[in-house]
C-alpha cells in the first residue's frame, strides 16, 4: 500500500496535508486529519496542523517506511510503504 502526503517546507510548522478524499478514514483519524476543500479546488484533502517530522513518526508507528522523497517547487513529497 503506497501513501502520498506533502507539505509545503520542513520549516512550518503545518498544515501538512496527509491525503485525499480516497484515503483510509481509520489512518486519517489515526493521523488527527481534517477533511477540507480549499476554494477552486475540485477535490478533497486531509491535512493535519502537526509538522511533516510528527506526521512521519506517527506513520512509522504504523509501519509506514519511507520509501522515496522529493521536491516540487516549494512543496516536499514523500512516498511511504506499509509491508
Amino acid at each position: 500500500i503506497a501513501h502520498l502526503f506533502c507539505c509545503l517546507s520542513l520549516q512550518e510548522v503545518g498544515p501538512t496535508m496527509v491525503g485525499d478524499e480516497h484515503s483510509d478514514p481509520s489512518l486519517m483519524s489515526f493521523l488527527g486529519a481534517t477533511k477540507r476543500n480549499m476554494l477552486g479546488n475540485h477535490f478533497w484533502e486531509y491535512y493535519v496542523n502537526d509538522a511533516p517530522r510528527i506526521v512521519l513518526n506517527k506513520l512509522e508507528s504504523c509501519g509506514y517506511r519511507v520509501v522515496s522523497m522529493t521536491g516540487v517547487g516549494q512543496t516536499l513529497v514523500w512516498c511511504l510503504h506499509k509491508e
